[in-house]
């Protein structure tokens, strides 16, 4: 059989879904099935709108926060904290060892540091002039 490539900026959902058949067919013969729960928890105002949150998953037994934002107006009022402390509990009764996060060197390591995150990774000059910062935390009691 011969092959094509196809070069493209456009972020299409289908072909994503594509690329990760062969992926996940490989992964799932070496590891199990995928064990994949996405974890949301939004902040919403007294009218109902999404203002922040936490946006995650939990996979192969550790919980990974892709996202965590809080509303400006609630910056040193202990919400972000409670919304990994929220994260982390649910994560422990899915079954979870552990979790892990990535920021940036300008965005919120000592936040992370705060709730016993340890950093165990970094690419430097990502962006340039910043680094991107790897934590993780053991969930297990």
């Amino acid at each position: 059989m011969q092959y094509t490539t196809v070069l493209s900026d456009v972020a299409d959902d289908t072909v994503r879904a594509a690329i990760g058949v062969p992926l996940r067919a490989y992964n799932e013969s070496r590891m199990g099935e995928l064990d994949y729960r996405p974890l949301v928890i939004s902040v919403q105002n007294e009218s109902g709108e999404i203002e922040g949150g936490l946006w995650g998953y939990t996979c192969f037994g550790w919980l990974y926060t892709q996202l965590l934002a809080a509303p400006t107006a609630a910056k040193g009022q202990g919400l972000g904290q409670r919304l990994m402390e929220e994260a982390e509990a649910e994560a422990r009764a899915r079954g979870c060892v552990g979790a892990w996060v990535d920021t940036h060197s300008f965005q919120a390591p000592g936040f992370y540091e705060k709730q016993g995150y340890q950093r165990f990774g970094e690419l430097d000059d990502y962006p340039p002039g910043h680094s991107r910062i790897f934590y993780r935390k053991s969930l297990k009691d």
